[in-house]
């Protein structure tokens, strides 16, 4: 991908922009809402000064270009064998903090919306007037649940100027020339302006800071009023990172094609927000604003209960896929994105479902952007803590060559890091391989005394099975004992494999059914039978466990450690895993905007995907595909226990697999997954 920068005339920006008269506080009206009297300069910053709204520079994206004079040469990075090198101060780093104005009012308090940026840059170039790259993280999470495996928060000193940033880009990069930018999101920590789950705000958060940093958008030394502050030192190349709410806003961003945002690094990152309150119009029964409760500063709990009331109307409780839904579907954006993407997921992650790396990397395939992928058997775990020292290696040599422009190579390396087993890893051409097709199975009746059969000879005419929904249940549950009769879940288990075969992608299952009440979910799971030692994604750590060791990450202070507790892999022993589900409203087979109440007299026939995974399975293993009603794990009780009767003929599983995968000598007995059709 070709990056296009520009080159600006010298100018140098003075350090520390903070100042105690910037972090003032007033009351927000009620008393039981007054500010403490001893100011917290996390959560008392938002008081607004004395101006009228009409005096706010309300610039946001949409800034005057002349915003992009006063530019120094760029910095010409320091390489020890091929990346950069460790040749700045840490302790004398510039520590500041800008409010980028956002060009909107969703706290609806007459002046526009600022988020905090708070930025530690290396002061050897700023005294020479070099300009340097930033890596950007988005967070609501800097002052409410923490960042990293140690939950780490912002801290400042007593003029609220930024000392401690969360995790180790500061440590590890400031030192080689970066700037890192911690941005709290809308409504967070020092924040104005409310969160609005993954829509217009969301987004401009980072894009506005990638604005600010290419001298586009408006930046000030306070909240509310104050000085302009410009970021002459910023060479306008960008990088955003982050995890989990943190990924989402870095894929967000992306999709506005922001000049200067060159990558992005989303670590178990939202690409979609319907599919996480909404499975296949399965709602969840959570409102869609529902999160940790104390990620909105004070000040936003109370301004931005309008605007949530709203948006909560707006996403709904019936599982439709609306506008709201449409407009928080970045893979819907994906040919706008202009930054390369860095993906880091678990196919194992319950907080943010596989499935939401699967849509996000075939849209940007689709789109032609350049991407890489770190994949792994975890759940929702950073790459940091799964195998640090390579992980840290490729986050910087993946940086130096998208921001530093360093020719190192990393983009013509194989796209894939991907964990086969605990600690197993290998580097793949693509995801999923080329030669990956799908593969059709069907149900098949059995004696009727256990289990019912998955054979690969095609559709058993005439033949049905009956359940009844128990939405108490879940996919864990009814994937025990799969040979015993359950009234809840029908199993179809097919003949221990002949030979190892790995399961790579998203599979897709298609039923037809007869419900007897109006509305009815139908859930199915792939299970793989057979004993094996996986990480324990289903534990504390998620496949992690933490150590009372540390390991160093580059430099520190005091205020700010560079000293990280150590992480090691957890494993458990099994005997069976569950590769891929997912639920589905049936009444939603004609179109996902509406449901159709059901009538007990008519089948009704329903395609939907199962969440994406890359599996092994061993030979001698057995697959299963498991069909039942609600699954409890995912979803609330539909309010009736319908009983639903399957049809046989209309009912198969199409389960995408690796052909030239190496066999695991499983010999020549039993059955084997062939290919029934074509394609990825």
């Amino acid at each position: 991908m070709t990056h296009l920068r520009s080159r600006f005339p010298t100018m140098m920006l003075s350090a520390a922009v903070v100042t105690s008269a910037a972090l003032g506080s007033t009351a927000l009206g009620p008393e039981a809402l007054a500010a403490p009297t001893t100011p917290d300069p996390r959560t008392e910053v938002l008081a607004p000064d004395d101006s009228p709204a009409s005096e706010q520079v309300a610039t946001g994206r949409a800034a005057d270009p002349v915003r992009t004079t006063g530019r120094g040469p760029h910095l010409d990075p320091v390489l020890v064998d091929g990346v950069t090198a460790p040749v700045y101060s840490y302790a004398d780093a510039i520590r500041e903090t800008v409010w980028v104005d956002l060009g909107m009012d969703l706290d609806r308090d007459g002046r526009n919306d600022r988020v905090a940026a708070d930025v530690i840059r290396p002061a050897e170039p700023a005294a020479l007037g070099e300009q340097i790259p930033s890596i950007v993280n988005v967070s609501p999470y800097f002052t409410c649940c923490g960042r990293g495996n140690e939950a780490q928060f912002k801290t400042y000193d007593s003029d609220g100027v930024p000392i401690g940033f969360p995790l180790y880009y500061d440590n590890y990069f400031v030192p080689r020339g970066y700037a890192v930018v911690l941005v709290d999101d809308t409504g967070s920590n020092r924040s104005s302006g409310c969160p609005d789950t993954g829509g217009e705000a969301s987004i401009s958060a980072g894009a506005a800071v990638v604005d600010w940093l290419n001298g586009r958008a408006a930046g000030f030394e306070a909240p509310f009023g104050g000085a302009e502050v410009t970021a002459s030192w910023s060479g306008g190349a960008v990088g955003m990172i982050g995890k989990s709410a943190d990924g989402a806003a870095a894929n967000g961003a992306a999709t506005t094609g922001v000049d200067g945002l060159r990558t992005v690094v989303p670590i178990g990152g939202v690409s979609s927000y319907y599919p996480i309150w909404n499975s296949h119009g399965t709602w969840s029964g959570y409102p869609q604003s529902s999160g940790p409760p104390d990620r909105l500063n004070p000040r936003a709990q109370v301004l931005c209960a309008p605007l949530t009331e709203e948006l909560e109307e707006l996403g709904g409780t019936d599982g439709d896929w609306n506008d709201f839904w449409i407009e928080r579907d970045y893979t819907l954006a994906a040919d706008q994105v202009r930054a390369s993407v860095f993906a880091v997921h678990g196919f194992h992650d319950v907080n943010v479902a596989p499935s939401q790396f699967g849509r996000w990397w075939d849209a940007l395939a689709e789109a032609g952007v350049e991407r890489k992928a770190w994949l792994n058997q975890a759940g929702h775990v950073d790459g940091f803590d799964l195998d640090r020292a390579e992980f840290v290696a490729t986050l910087h040599r993946w940086f130096d060559h998208h921001l530093f422009d360093v020719d190192n190579g990393i983009d013509t390396e194989p796209m894939i890091r991907i964990e086969h087993a605990p600690d197993e890893w290998a580097d793949e051409a693509d995801w999923p391989p080329a030669s990956t097709r799908l593969h059709t199975l069907w149900p098949a009746l059995g004696d009727g005394t256990g289990a019912d059969s998955l054979v690969t000879t095609g559709p058993e005419p005439a033949a049905i099975r009956t359940f009844v929904d128990d939405p108490e249940r879940s996919r864990h549950d009814r994937a025990l004992d799969p040979e015993e009769q359950a009234g809840d879940r029908l199993v179809f288990l097919g003949e221990p494999l002949a030979e190892e075969t790995r399961v790579s992608g998203t599979a897709s299952v298609t039923v037809r059914v007869r419900s007897s009440t109006p509305l009815a979910r139908v859930s199915a799971a792939l299970v793989d039978y057979g004993p094996a030692t996986i990480r324990d994604h289903a534990g504390p750590g998620q496949g992690i466990r933490t150590l009372e060791t540390r390991s160093c990450w580059g430099e520190g202070t005091e205020a700010d450690s560079a000293c990280y507790l150590d992480t090691e892999t957890t494993t458990t022993r099994v005997d069976h895993q569950i590769i891929a589900s997912a639920a589905a409203d049936v009444g939603r087979f004609e179109s996902p905007r509406y449901r159709v109440p059901l009538r007990p007299d008519r089948s009704y026939s329903r395609t939907f995907e199962l969440s994406t995974t890359d599996h092994v399975i061993p030979a001698g293993h057995r697959l299963a595909l498991i069909i039942a009603g609600t699954d409890a794990a995912d979803t609330i009780l539909p309010g009736e226990r319908p009983e639903m009767t399957l049809e046989l003929a209309g009912t198969s599983v199409s389960i995408p697999v690796v052909q030239d995968w190496a066999t695991g000598g499983g010999g020549t007995e039993g059955s084997r997954i062939e290919e029934r059709d074509t394609g990825r």
